[in-house]
């Protein structure tokens, strides 16, 4: 295992995964095969007005991830912690490495790999993991 640290941004369409330990990272994207893309909930009509979590989608991050020690979970809306569920219900070996969630709008990669850096940096310092 070269990397250790991972960072994950994800909505319901599109994830981004970098690894990274002291030198630069390395970038992989995944993109939602659902047919679902933005539901909206009018009034009167039964149903919860969300998209169905993509389990496809979701295993092949799991999957991308199974490799690394730490794992900060980031992303704008609610596909961050429906993924971090799945993680904790289909790959739980995965969820013990989540070192975070956190709210993220949509960075480049490079800004991406800052925060990771920034936060990985202050958890080592505090000496939580």
């Amino acid at each position: 295992m070269s990397q250790i640290h991972a960072i994950v941004w994800l909505d319901h369409r599109e994830a981004k995964l970098i690894g990274f330990s002291s030198g630069d990272g390395t970038a992989v994207e995944f993109h939602s095969e659902s047919p679902h893309r933005q539901i909206h909930r009018k009034s009167g009509i039964p149903g919860s007005g969300h998209a169905p979590d993509d389990r496809h989608f979701f295993d092949e991050i799991a999957d991308a991830l199974v490799d690394f020690r730490e794992v900060l979970i980031t992303g704008p809306g609610t596909a961050k912690t429906a993924f971090e569920r799945y993680l904790r219900a289909r790959y739980p070996e995965v969820a013990s490495r989540v070192v975070g969630l956190e709210a993220l709008d949509h960075p480049t990669d490079g800004e991406l790999l800052v925060h990771a850096r920034k936060y990985f940096k202050r958890i080592d310092q505090l000496g939580l993991l």
